[in-house]
């Protein structure tokens, strides 16, 4: 019975277009995507802020924000498709007349933590701690951090203090002597102004390296490293998965596709995790077979149905049979799905990485063999089983995906 089921379902052309799009809404609406509510003035850093998390350029970022309401928008990264993580940016905050109610109504439910940007010089605050007391009233246990931007402005034509004097929760640190005495003191007023509305304060100075900064992102990672630590358990790994492997990869076009191999990896182990035997693996396979494709896309290529089922041979029978016979496992709460959601993951990822290596070397004018594909994707599963331990220490040890 089983081995029928994975003959049957092994074969990627039979999940059509109608069928994928169904599982992928359904399987958005699980995975555990973050979601950050941006709110601030116009050239407050904002974008700035995105840029720096997701590794995009700014023009990809200003194309991609999509109107949601008459005053925000969204922005999928790396796109709608398979989304790792979600930017909701509200433009009307601090201008007179902005009414929250809409956004509110829109965003309340769906955002994990709030950014509050703010340019360390502005003192002209008053709109947007009103709109803000509104927004904490909403849903006062969500986390907010204010992100204090544009430091350097407070000491023109300086570079900023090294090492970095600044500590990771000045609420509960306080702020240290040594900082220059205008941005102490602006840095303080802060503290008052927003007291009660905001759970941490950020300095950060995200610049262009145009501007002559010898470090252009500056406090950045301890933004990153704040953010990661107030989101939800569930959502952490993707932002932190995301940090990880931008900073690792060398080829721009890696670069590009790391975050599309990211998004269906997550997206198949939501499907994985689906607490009902046997209805995730077509769901797996199609998240896999549309990521060859993409990938094959940034890389100048246009794979045909023989060449996805090479390049997938490599883990297919080995995958399904696996989560074939763990099936019923799922009829355990929680154990069978974690175990199941580990195994889909790491084999995804190791897909997608070596389908990277595979057509770059095409462009290069070279055909790897099926024997070189094994091997490469044998060492990326165990790359893949690495990451998703370092980032989610939840999940036990599987020797399934070893």
């Amino acid at each position: 019975m089983i081995w029928n089921q994975v003959r049957k379902w092994w074969n990627p052309a039979k999940v059509s277009e109608e069928d994928w799009e169904a599982r992928r809404v359904t399987l958005l609406a699980r995975a555990p995507i973050p979601v950050f509510w941006l709110m601030g003035k116009t050239q407050s850093g904002k974008s700035s802020i995105v840029k720096f998390l997701t590794g995009a350029e700014q023009a990809e970022i200003g194309r991609g924000f999509r109107p949601q309401t008459r005053t925000s928008s969204l922005f999928d990264f790396p796109d709608p498709e398979e989304p790792i993580v979600r930017f909701l940016d509200t433009r009307g905050l601090g201008e007179a007349g902005y009414d929250p109610r809409e956004d509110l109504a829109a965003f309340n439910d769906q955002a994990h933590v709030v950014i509050v940007t703010v340019r360390l010089v502005d003192q002209a605050l008053e709109e947007v701690l009103k709109h803000l007391r509104v927004l904490r009233a909403a849903r006062n246990t969500r986390p907010i951090v204010l992100a204090v931007t544009c430091l350097h402005d407070a000491y023109p034509g300086e570079q900023h203090p090294a090492p970095d004097p600044y500590p990771v929760d000045p609420l509960a640190s306080g702020w240290p002597d040594s900082l220059n005495e205008d941005v102490r003191r602006l840095l303080v007023g802060h503290q008052q102004r927003f007291a009660g509305l905001v759970d941490r304060i950020v300095p950060v100075d995200l610049t262009r390296p145009e501007e002559g900064y010898a470090e252009v992102n500056f406090g950045g990672h301890r933004l990153e490293e704040t953010l990661i630590d107030l989101l939800p358990v569930a959502c952490r790994q993707s932002l932190a998965q995301l940090r990880d492997g931008l900073e690792v990869l060398r080829s721009d076009l890696e670069r590009k596709a790391w975050p599309h191999i990211l998004g269906a990896s997550t997206l198949a182990a939501s499907a994985a995790a689906v607490p009902v035997p046997w209805v995730d693996i077509p769901a797996v396979l199609a998240a896999q077979s549309h990521m060859v494709y993409r990938i094959g896309a940034l890389y100048g290529q246009s794979p045909d149905r023989d060449l996805v089922l090479k390049l997938t041979t490599a883990l297919g029978t080995r995958m399904l049979s696996r989560l074939a016979l763990r099936a019923p496992l799922k009829a355990i709460p929680f154990v069978g799905m974690t175990a199941n959601a580990a195994l889909t993951f790491g084999y995804t990822y190791a897909l997608g990485m070596a389908c990277c290596w595979y057509f770059g070397k095409v462009r290069q004018g070279y055909v790897p063999s099926q024997e070189e594909l094994n091997e490469v994707w044998s060492s990326q599963l165990a790359e893949a089983t690495r990451r998703w331990r370092a980032e989610r220490r939840l999940v036990p040890r599987d020797p399934a995906i070893e």
